[in-house]
């Protein structure tokens, strides 16, 4: 690995795990960074530390809620360099294909009871997010496949219109729902929370995540072709339909993942590979790591602001992304060497 990317690497590494340290000791409670750090040392094997209620809330209750926010923000950074690939289009993100609208959609039919209620009996508030992400993207998916091809354009068009009905349901639920306290919740899923978070919680989005991350990583190298265009890559042997096909259930498997345990985060999985490429460039054995540390960095940070910033109540982590995040993607747009694609 070239040195710049190698030194970014380690640094993001230490960054995460200074991070993780930070993102423990800050809250309502405060605790020492040192205390923090010897309660995590103590967990790995270390030298028991005396401090019953600091070590309760390090461990059982900002712990799992900091390994979430890197499990989430660098999957979702993941997909949206898969994405971007995809689509060959820079403005594309993990929620192109409609996955968080009806993911939303879902879980809003499930919280206010509008499920009919032999289906709410045996679907959990997660689950419901799943199905709606999987139905809307299925729909796209039929609309967009044309013979043993499946069309880019029509991925894209199909999304932007499924994402707008699925927006329109949801919107539709929450203004017929009678009980404002369900509401209440409900709109803070759909802008982002990872409060309540639990050990328990972490298993199902570690394996999806770490292992699609995995699979992706593996197809740097396809990745980087399907920016030249799909006839320059099909020239260079990669299997196009069959890619287009496996990165596809990628995306909703990890997309729709992440959304039942988080609600829909925004811009974390935009931002984040186009700051990496701005540093690295564009080869996907590098954009693809460094863009998990990165969105988990980020969303790590965000998640510590939004429920630092206002005393007695936290905001939904969505809002704090789109405030960091939307004026440094504008001013990386301004950058006049930054480039999207092989040039």
């Amino acid at each position: 690995m070239p040195r710049r990317p190698l030194l970014l690497s380690l640094g993001l590494l230490l960054a995460v795990g200074g991070s993780v340290v930070g993102a423990t000791a800050m809250g309502s409670v405060e605790v020492s960074w040192t205390l923090a750090a010897r309660v995590l040392w103590a967990q790995l094997g270390g030298p028991p530390v005396d401090a019953p209620v600091a070590a309760r809330i390090v461990w059982q209750l900002r712990l799992p809620r900091a390994v979430l926010a890197l499990l989430v923000g660098g999957g979702l950074s993941v997909v949206g360099v898969a994405m971007q690939a995809l689509v060959r289009n820079p403005l594309a993100e993990p929620y192109v294909l409609g996955i968080s609208s009806g993911a939303s959609a879902g879980a809003s039919l499930f919280y206010l009871g509008f499920l009919p209620p032999l289906v709410a009996r045996h679907v959990s508030m997660p689950l419901a997010a799943v199905g709606g992400g999987w139905a809307t993207l299925l729909v796209v998916y039929a609309v967009a496949q044309r013979g043993a091809r499946l069309s880019i354009p029509r991925l894209l068009l199909a999304g932007v219109a499924l994402s707008a009905l699925m927006g329109a349901v949801t919107s539709f639920i929450t203004f017929a729902s009678p009980e404002p306290d369900k509401l209440r919740a409900v709109l803070f899923w759909l802008l982002g929370s990872l409060s309540g978070t639990q050990w328990t919680m972490l298993t199902v989005p570690a394996v999806v995540t770490l292992s699609g991350g995995v699979v992706l990583w593996a197809l740097a190298r396809p990745l980087d072709a399907f920016l030249l265009g799909e006839e320059a890559a099909l020239h260079l042997g990669v299997p196009v339909e069959t890619l287009k096909h496996v990165l596809l259930a990628l995306a909703a498997l990890i997309t729709g993942t992440l959304v039942a345990v988080s609600g829909a985060i925004g811009f974390v999985g935009l931002i984040v590979p186009h700051a990496v490429r701005a540093v690295v460039g564009v080869p996907h054995r590098r954009v693809l790591p460094l863009s998990f540390l990165g969105g988990a960095l980020f969303l790590l940070w965000a998640d510590v602001a939004a429920r630092s910033l206002l005393p007695g109540q936290e905001l939904p982590v969505g809002i704090l992304t789109a405030l960091c995040g939307v004026p440094f993607f504008l001013m990386l747009l301004r950058r006049g060497t930054y480039h999207f694609g092989i040039s």
